[in-house]
């Protein structure tokens, strides 16, 4: 059963393979992904720099943990089936100025080989409790207005429509508290 954990070495060839296909359909140059694959993409073969690379992972949650400017604390999970790395989602835990306009508190993306079997809408899910334990009563998730399948991941996910800011769709899910 599909589940969200945090970052792990053990997904290390699945999350290879992962990389190869979100490049080969050309990776959004605005995402954490591309941004990471920038930064860590040319040593992720060797293993001590993967288990770096799932390091620096989980410290990105910690307040102290040096970043790009404009960047905020997040916690980073992985949608995996036993050792298969089927997507990845961020929670930022505050929202700046520019995330409250248009990137929101919650990034995913699904593996494009794993896309359209539920995922998405499960880890959105499984991703509340996380986002509850940091205080935020109401996650913010936005999309892109052409962008049918994850209105539909977020609406299914009680995504309340605020408004629509340029090209971006911007939606609150309560998150229980």
């Amino acid at each position: 059963m599909p589940q969200l954990i945090a970052p792990d070495v053990r997904v290390h060839e699945s999350f290879l393979v992962a990389v190869k296909e979100f490049l080969a359909e050309g990776a959004d140059p605005n995402t954490l992904l591309a941004h990471e694959i920038e930064e860590f993409g040319g040593t992720w073969r060797r293993p001590d720099a993967f288990a770096g690379y799932v390091a620096r992972l989980g410290a990105e949650s910690l307040e102290e943990t040096p970043r790009p400017q404009g960047w905020v604390p997040h916690t980073n999970l992985w949608f995996v089936d036993g050792d298969t790395y089927l997507g990845r989602l961020a929670i930022r835990h505050r929202l700046t100025p520019f995330l409250h306009e248009l990137g929101g508190h919650v990034g995913y993306a699904v593996r494009p080989s794993a896309r359209r079997r539920g995922h998405a809408t499960a880890m959105l899910r499984d991703c509340l409790p996380y986002a509850r334990t940091l205080g935020i009563e109401s996650l913010l998730v936005t999309c892109d207005a052409g962008n049918v399948g994850s209105r539909k991941v977020i609406e299914a996910n009680g995504g309340v429509l605020e408004d629509q800011r340029g090209e971006k769709r911007r939606y609150w899910i309560r998150t229980g508290l």
